[in-house]
């Protein structure tokens, strides 16, 4: 398989954020973060389990046809209308094959299933793969917010996922 090939079959599931499978994906991201974040005092988010649990949020694992771990992903509640993306991380092994595109897509469909109508998320000024995938995939720029606003390395974005009365409206 090249680096441009998606791989043959990725099945994303829903799984227990405190698993051996997902508490490794979160590990590799954690040290990937760390090492392009260096700073003292970089925070690395820790996900509670409540957060994910069935109709606040949820923990999907990207796996190949053989159930290898490929990547991760979260989605948390913030409010009736609103969901926050969270450990996205896809295994360096399984990049530019589409696998990050997967769990988004996936993480989007939970968050439509919730009613949330807007995703929001943070990532790094120092990832541009991340930046370009979700630029790609329909996210803008918005204004730092919650623990994100002292963090001048936090980039906040955000998507619509569907138009709302309001939003066709003033579109119009």
């Amino acid at each position: 398989m090249n680096d441009r090939e998606p791989p043959a079959s990725v099945e994303i599931r829903r799984a227990d954020i405190a698993s051996p499978v997902a508490q490794a994906l979160i590990e590799a991201l954690n040290a990937e973060l760390s090492s392009r974040y260096p700073e003292e005092g970089a925070n690395h988010f820790e996900l509670g389990e409540s957060e994910v649990t069935e109709g606040r949020g949820a923990f999907l694992v990207a796996s190949d046809g053989d159930a290898r771990p490929l990547g991760c992903g979260a989605l948390r509640r913030l409010d009736a209308w609103t969901a926050e993306v969270k450990r996205m991380y896809v295994a360096p092994g399984a990049r530019r094959r589409g696998v990050a595109r997967a769990v988004l897509a996936a993480l989007e469909e939970e968050a439509r299933r919730l009613g949330v109508t807007r995703l929001v998320l943070e990532t790094g000024e120092r990832q541009p793969e991340a930046l370009a995938l979700y630029s790609r995939a329909g996210f803008r720029r918005i204004p730092p917010f919650g623990e994100y606003v002292d963090s001048p390395l936090s980039v906040c974005l955000e998507k619509l996922l569907q138009s709302g009365p309001k939003l066709a409206a003033a579109s119009s």
